[in-house]
This record gives C-alpha cells, sequence and structure tokens, in this order.
C-alpha cells in the first residue's frame, strides 16, 4: 500500500487528535494512530477507549488498506520535516512502514490495524446543530469549574441539559457552580448528558473560529460531535448529576453592581497577602462603598482597598476564595456585574449586569467563613 501527501497538511490533522493519545494506555495499540485509505481520502483515528477522534483528508493513493502507526515517532519526524510532500509506503505483511521524503527515508514499526479498537457508532437520536462560535463558548465558560475529584464521576463532567428553545451548559466543584444557558439554539428534543472533561477540552482546541454548524447525536452511553472533516466520539459518564437547580438561593435581597474590571484588579492585588492555604478574602459592604481585604496572620502581611459600588442592601461582611473569584471574574465580558447576597454563610450569585437576549450566566461561590479577627 502506497499513498503521497504533503507532509504540513498530515501533521496539522495528527496534531488536531494527538490530544486523545496517552503516554501510558491501557492497551499498547492505543500509542498508534489508526491509517484507513480508501478513495484517495486517508482517515486517522486516534482512541483511549473512553474519547476517539477521526479526521480525514485526501491523498495520492490506488490502494485501499489499513495500518496503525506509531503516534509519537511520526508526529516528531513530520514537525522536523519543511512542508514537502512524503511518499508513504507500508508493508501489509510485516506492518513497515516507510516514509520517503525529499531529506531522505525514514522506516518504522506499525501494528495490525485489526488490533484497534473498533470507534463507536451512535444510532438512536435525532441530531441537535449548535455553531461552533456558542458551544466553544460554553465549553469555556464552564470547563475551569468542572471537578477532578475521581471519587464524584458526575462532577467530573459538564452537564448538558437538552430542550425544546434553549440549551444549558452546568459545571461544579462544589464550591462553585456554573450554569451557562443559550436561549437562541433549541435542540427540539429534551435529553440530560453528562459529558467528560476530556472530551470538551479536545473540542475546544479543534472546534473552527468561524461560524461552522456542529452536529451533536447521542445515545444512551455515547455522544457524537461532528463538523468539517472532524469527528469525536466520547462515552457519557453514567451518573446522576447533583440537583443543581436547589442549590441556587432563591431570595437574595442584597445587591451589590460594580465594575467588573476594577474588581478583578483589586481582588487580584489583595489575594497577593491572603493566607495561602485559604486564600481567603473579605469583602465589607456599606453604603456605596465596597471594601476589599486580606491578612495572613503567620508573616503580618496584611492589605485592603475601597472601591465605589452601587449596593443595596444591609451592611454585611462576606470571606470568598480569592482563587474562585478571580477565575469566575474573568470569564464574565461585561463591563459591569452584579453579586447577589442574602447571608454571609449562604452562596453568592455572580452574573453580568446586563441581560442578553441570547445567553444567560450564573455564576454561584460559597463563602468561607470568617476568622473574627480584624
Amino acid at each position: 500500500m502506497k499513498f503521497i501527501v504533503s507532509s504540513s497538511a498530515l501533521l496539522k490533522q495528527l496534531q488536531s487528535i494527538n490530544g486523545v493519545v496517552t503516554n501510558n494506555p491501557v492497551v499498547p495499540i492505543l500509542e498508534n494512530f489508526l491509517f484507513e485509505i480508501e478513495a484517495g481520502k486517508l482517515t486517522i483515528t486516534a482512541s483511549d477507549l473512553e474519547t476517539s477522534m477521526i479526521t480525514e483528508l485526501p491523498v495520492e493513493a490506488r490502494d485501499a488498506g489499513r495500518i496503525a502507526a506509531p503516534a509519537r515517532i511520526l508526529l516528531d519526524t513530520l514537525k522536523n520535516l519543511p512542508d514537502q510532500p512524503v511518499t508513504f509506503t507500508i508493508d501489509e505483511e510485516t506492518y513497515t512502514i516507510e516514509i520517503g521524503s525529499a531529506n531522505g527515508r525514514y522506516k518504522l514499526a506499525g501494528e495490525n490495524a485489526a488490533d484497534f479498537p473498533r470507534v463507536p457508532v451512535v444510532k438512536g437520536s435525532a441530531p441537535v446543530e449548535i455553531p461552533s462560535s456558542s458551544l466553544a463558548r460554553a465549553i469555556n465558560k464552564t470547563i475551569f469549574a468542572v471537578s477532578t475529584d475521581e471519587l464524584r464521576p458526575a462532577m467530573t463532567g459538564i452537564l448538558v441539559q437538552l430542550a425544546d428553545a434553549q440549551i444549558t451548559f452546568v459545571a461544579t466543584d462544589g464550591h462553585r457552580l456554573l450554569r451557562y444557558r443559550r436561549q437562541d439554539v433549541g435542540a427540539g428534543q429534551t435529553a440530560n448528558l453528562i459529558i467528560p472533561r476530556k472530551a470538551f477540552n479536545l473540542l475546544k482546541g479543534v472546534l473552527p473560529s468561524e461560524a461552522a454548524p456542529v452536529r451533536i447525536e447521542f445515545n444512551q452511553s455515547n455522544a457524537f460531535f461532528s463538523f468539517n472533516q472532524m469527528r469525536l466520539v466520547c462515552r457519557l459518564i453514567d451518573e446522576r448529576y447533583p440537583d443543581y437547580e436547589n442549590v441556587i438561593p432563591v431570595s437574595n435581597p442584597n445587591k451589590l453592581t460594580i465594575n467588573r474590571q476594577e474588581l478583578l484588579n483589586s481582588v487580584r492585588r489583595i489575594s497577593i497577602y491572603s493566607n495561602k492555604t485559604t486564600h481567603q478574602v473579605r469583602l465589607r459592604l456599606a453604603g456605596s462603598e465596597l471594601a476589599v481585604s486580606a491578612e495572613d496572620l503567620d508573616f503580618s502581611n496584611e492589605a485592603n482597598e475601597r472601591l465605589a459600588c452601587q449596593y443595596d442592601g444591609e451592611d454585611m461582611e462576606i470571606g470568598f476564595n480569592a482563587r474562585f473569584l478571580l477565575e469566575m471574574l474573568a470569564n464574565i465580558d461585561s463591563e459591569e456585574i452584579t453579586l447577589e447576597l442574602s447571608t454571609p454563610n449562604r452562596a453568592g450569585l455572580l452574573m453580568p449586569a446586563a441581560a442578553d437576549d441570547s445567553e444567560s450566566i450564573l455564576m454561584l461561590v460559597m463563602p468561607v467563613m470568617l476568622n473574627n479577627y480584624v
């Protein structure tokens, strides 16, 4: 079997799916890319059993055939070649792959393609379409709050709730919760899917910047994403997601509205002086002023700043983990944000001050217990 392909075009496609390949896979064959040639088209698959990515590109080839090619050595070779046509010659009996270029020849050992695990076929659902820009934005707005605690597997993924007239993405790690909702995209059906963090991270890296429809299909065990020449299949997390709606406080009489960038910069500066274990910053709200402070008694470090704001509610003092607050503030785009509070020991709700017709973002952050010294 022989085919000719542009070295840079092949490298680009391999790099787009290489994130799936793990260093110590459960099955050694998964250290390879699966190459399949048919009708002048090269289909490349990478898999870790949980997630598979498939891409394709045109090549010059007369034959059809399959081979598993070692991922790392192939990528390293192509990275160091200038852009040029390269010829792959494959011996289907010994699984030897020879790459011919203008610079020289390179021989590497492939493996039997029959040993490569079969990619699941997803059938059984009506497809849902979402613009790539909307999906990328939803992933970016939620993925940083996904839990890494393997003892709570449901929270290691993003909950995608499909409804007739909207799609909701939810992530939580038990300390904060993100709910991102698109009101301009309807699924025309109702379903709850928990997509693993790795799958969405891989998807985020390859979604096109130009507007392209992403087709989503799913069954009880897998979800399937396809756009342009790229496909991703991932196993769904088969767990019950926490009932997040019950966690969101309904009555929040104390409402703070403030310039997002000013608060972000202030918390960033003040957090330098916070305790390195708790990362605690203190917000004191009174009248039209917000005082932001932190102290680290172990090193006698302390800092405080005062910011102008709009505050409607009772005077109160509440503590938050600065790292959580900074990440959440950095993931809101609006000029002003609203922080809704009830009591110092109840969760606070952070959201853009101006409502948007196409999307809504709600961020919930749990407070930390304040020490009584000050």
